[in-house]
């Protein structure tokens, strides 16, 4: 993985954000455990064993030991822990040797952003039911990993570029630094690379860009265990059982006309099918394509559907004329004919 380094400038009272592309290269190191609010941690004096006992560190990332006081642990090390203990002892004791060791570890909270079903914070511990929107419960055992918080957070989109999720790990110490890990789940999913797939740390963060070309492996996504399984979608207009239908998440344009009973024989057109779409920002996007059962998988013929799409199979020229005429024709049905109603349209 190529590891990058995130610096905030406290000292200056600059706003904190994160610039993956200016970011500085790091050498490649090993993650170490960082202690938090929420650990116990077993304190063994070998020259006051009176003392020795466990400590859970508060909310404030603060214990207070004997004889030493208030200690702030937070996002130490326990190697790191241990040496700062040792010093602060050894100005108290005679023998400040001292052996820390972690007994519970706090929840792993982490947060999930950008194209999921639902990004948000999620707690993940060593025993896990996730569900991603539509598929079955899966049962994950074990320390979490990427792919456990991704199933939590409902699964990814149609939109997800699974080629370079960035993982954000906060570095130990009091500045807020962080490294960026660029993973490919694409390999992992494909090719079985279970390196791309690494345990999470408390306060990372899981970021899942927008894809800028999807690409054919689209429906081989949504048939993973990282994708909804299903997607409602509505079909309305001249369709012969306009209505809403829960469909595989892989479904097209074509398929959801279909499940819908297909076109009407001559009230639908055709070549103008609506696609409305809501946008998490609220939006709504229109698109009008052509119903085609000759086009295969296609963005601009027959592209896949997301969850609360709209498809409008509208009217033809014949069934506009008609419903102008069955409205018009109804108030005076009986008293004229209808070669004299189409002279009264001609006029």
């Amino acid at each position: 993985f190529s590891l990058l380094a995130l610096e905030s400038d406290e000292k200056k009272n600059k706003s904190y954000s994160i610039d993956i592309n200016n970011s500085k290269v790091l050498n490649l190191q090993n993650d170490y455990y960082l202690l938090g609010p929420g650990d116990i941690i077993a304190l063994q004096l070998f020259g006051a064993p009176e003392f020795s006992g466990e400590y859970k560190i508060l909310n404030d990332g603060t214990i207070s030991f004997p004889l030493i006081g208030i200690t702030n642990l937070n996002n130490l090390t326990i190697e790191q822990a241990t040496d700062l203990l040792t010093n602060l002892y050894s100005k108290e004791l005679l023998r400040g040797d001292l052996f820390l060791t972690l007994v519970l570890e706090r929840p792993i909270r982490v947060s999930v952003i950008g194209e999921l079903q639902r990004p948000g914070l999620y707690s993940l511990t060593i025993d896990e039911m996730n569900q991603t929107i539509g598929g079955p419960v899966i049962k994950n055992s074990g320390l979490p990993r990427v792919v456990d918080a991704i199933q939590k957070a409902g699964g990814i989109t149609q939109d997800a570029n699974l080629k370079e999720v960035l993982l954000l790990r906060r570095l130990p110490g009091k500045e807020k630094e962080y490294k960026v890990t660029k993973l490919d789940l694409a390999k992992l999913i494909f090719e079985g690379s279970q390196n791309q797939n690494p345990f999470l740390f408390d306060g990372d963060i899981i970021r899942i860009e927008k894809s800028k070309n999807q690409d054919n492996k689209v429906i081989d996504l949504a048939n993973t265990n990282l994708s909804p399984k299903t997607i409602n979608v509505s079909v309305i207009g001249e369709v012969k059982n306009p209505g809403r239908y829960e469909l595989m998440a892989n479904s097209t344009l074509n398929q959801a006309i279909l499940q819908a009973g297909g076109p009407k024989f001559w009230k639908a057109n055709k070549g103008n099918i609506e696609i409305l779409r809501i946008n998490r920002d609220g939006t709504v996007t229109r698109k009008k394509l052509k119903f085609n059962l000759n086009k295969g998988l296609s963005e601009k013929y027959n592209p896949p559907l997301k969850s609360f799409d709209v498809i409008s199979v509208n009217k033809s020229a014949i069934a506009k004329v008609s419903s102008g005429i069955k409205v018009v024709a109804d108030p005076v049905q009986g008293l004229v004919t209808a070669v004299t109603l189409f002279k009264l349209f001609d006029d």
